[in-house]
């Protein structure tokens, strides 16, 4: 027999359980039928198989990004990024507006996302008045880059039927001037309410994934833990995504959304699904809620009070009885159940209905995670390791907002996604991005887990610094774990699927401080390239 495909003459990270390293690979349809030096792997080059000389190149396992929002972050092209470099000021993104506004038919909904007050000249939100002057005929919404806080102008109040009258929702806070006349400002489940009317239609939604979807492939993502769209719908439009190949990616689905996800998983578990459900291309993944707020927002909810703020411990979502309730009934029925957790306290929170749960309905290899898992003291890991829970940090999140955290959380910085004490104490967890939150890319999530410097060159929790293998493993085999699906994928072993990313460099020899400036020049999904970079192909 012969390979279809061969690699050779490569730095090969197998990411196997003895961290091998091999020269050569070869492939044959979608699975992985061979690894080893370039002899060994000679014997299966036949006069039709493809070769590939890696000239020393970095071969990985895709990689795995276990916590992202594909659509969220495939309609933010759709609109305006605040991110854009060009984008310096208030009164820079109100003309990028007012120039959208008149390209976009009146009534229809003017968008810009990625927005962080700390970034801009002004270091303050805009208003719904100030959104006014620019159209008072679109509504207009600007979301923040947490995606937990957005401001709208006054059309955009109407269609939420919000007036001073409108109280405040659970978990969530409608800003107000002096007088309480609401400003625009919608935080938490305020902000996530109005995202509701503030819909796209199907046929962008479509495009967008789509567009998202070719945006990872070229950061060598193979495979996603998607945490949520904009309800329910998401979950069909992504089967149907993918099954009309317009996602490439594979998608492991958690049940949850934006918006009242307690709703979706209540749903779906009264459908009768569970965790597991589907193929390798798209299954079905944990139930979801969320417990609390955002890190940069920030709203999160600790157990002591911000050092910024003495009077702010942050914003939960629920009582700790109904998260018992509505994870608990997902743990009793078969799923694998996770949280959006960041604070101390919301934690907490979730590791108590785990415990409860477990002792309820006991269950071998549950792998229930803890999204985020922000502030991880001593206590909650040994909590965590006891209870066998996955947990599935941001180490990008230390790049574009480690000097807010620094301000914000003081000292606690030092048990922020904490990627060192989780491998020392044995709790494997999975990386991820968060995405459109932060940048997707993987390599920048390894630089900075690795170094665990904010961009501005500051220290953040120095103590939690982890290797490049540690870290690659992260967002390799771990993702995989998280999943269920470590035998199938997530190293590069035989009879594995043939998921890859080439690097433009070794990146075990390159120095730790240039990891984020490495590239990727080719990524294949089940042997299938993908995606090549221009000056691969074009050599």
């Amino acid at each position: 027999m012969v390979a279809d495909l061969v690699f050779v003459n490569g730095q090969v990270i197998t990411v196997d359980e003895k961290n091998r390293f091999a020269e050569a690979v070869a492939v044959k349809e979608s699975r992985i039928v061979a690894v080893g030096s370039n002899q060994e792997i000679e014997s299966w080059i036949g006069e039709q198989t493809q070769k590939i000389d890696l000239h020393g190149k970095s071969l990985l396992p895709g990689f795995i990004d276990s916590h992202l929002h594909l659509t969220a972050y495939g309609t933010v092209k759709l609109g305006l990024d605040c991110k854009a470099p060009h984008i310096k000021s208030l009164q820079h993104l109100f003309a990028e507006l007012k120039a959208l506004a008149g390209q976009t038919p009146k009534g229809e909904w003017l968008r810009a996302s990625g927005f962080n007050e700390t970034k801009i000249e002004e270091q303050r939100y805009p208003s719904r008045w100030e959104l006014d002057a620019i159209s008072t005929e679109h509504p207009i919404q600007i979301t923040r880059t947490c995606s937990h806080i957005s401001v709208v102008n006054s059309k955009a109040l109407e269609l939420g039927s919000i007036t001073e009258e409108t109280p405040n929702p659970d978990g969530g806070r409608i800003d107000r001037d002096e007088e309480g006349i609401p400003t625009g400002l919608l935080i938490e489940t305020a902000h996530s309410s109005l995202m509701q009317i503030a819909v796209y239609t199907e046929d962008e939604i479509r495009r967008a994934m789509a567009m998202a979807s070719a945006d990872f492939i070229a950061a060598g993502i193979t495979s996603i833990h998607d945490a949520g769209g904009f309800g329910p719908e998401n979950l069909r439009m992504l089967q149907q995504a993918v099954k009309a190949d317009d996602i490439k990616v594979r998608v492991y689905a958690m049940i949850g959304s934006l918006n009242r996800s307690e709703d979706f998983v209540k749903k779906m578990v009264e459908a009768g699904v569970i965790t597991g459900l589907g193929d390798e291309r798209f299954r079905i993944g944990p139930a979801k809620i969320f417990t609390d707020g955002s890190s940069s927002g920030p709203t999160i909810a600790t157990r002591e009070p911000y050092t910024s703020d003495p009077e702010n411990y942050g914003i939960l979502y629920f009582t700790q009885e109904k998260i018992n309730e509505i994870l608990g009934e997902a743990h009793r029925k078969g799923f694998q159940i996770t949280a959006h957790a960041q604070g101390d306290r919301a934690i907490e929170m979730v590791l108590n209905c785990i415990e409860e749960s477990l002792e309820k309905y006991p269950r071998n290899d549950h792998r229930h995670r803890i999204e985020h898992a922000g502030i991880t003291t001593p206590d909650l890991l040994d909590r965590m390791k006891k209870l066998g829970v996955v947990p599935v940090p941001n180490p990008p999140f230390f790049y574009e907002f480690g000097d807010g955290y620094v301000k914000n959380y003081g000292e606690r910085v030092n048990h922020m996604y904490p990627a060192r004490d989780f491998i020392d104490n044995g709790i494997i967890a999975a990386g991820s991005s968060d995405c459109p939150v932060t940048h997707y890319n993987p390599l920048l999530g390894i630089h900075v887990a690795v170094n665990r410097k904010s961009g501005s060159g500051q220290a953040v929790g120095a103590n939690q610094q982890i290797t490049v293998l540690e870290a690659i493993k992260l967002y390799t085999w771990n993702g995989a774990y998280a999943s269920f699906e470590e035998n199938i994928k997530g190293s590069i072993e035989v009879g594995k699927l043939a998921d890859f990313v080439v690097l433009s460099e070794p990146i075990l020899d390159v120095a730790e401080d240039r990891i984020k400036e490495i590239q990727v020049d080719m990524t294949l999904i089940g042997g299938k390239m993908e995606y090549v970079r221009d000056a691969v192909s074009s050599c």
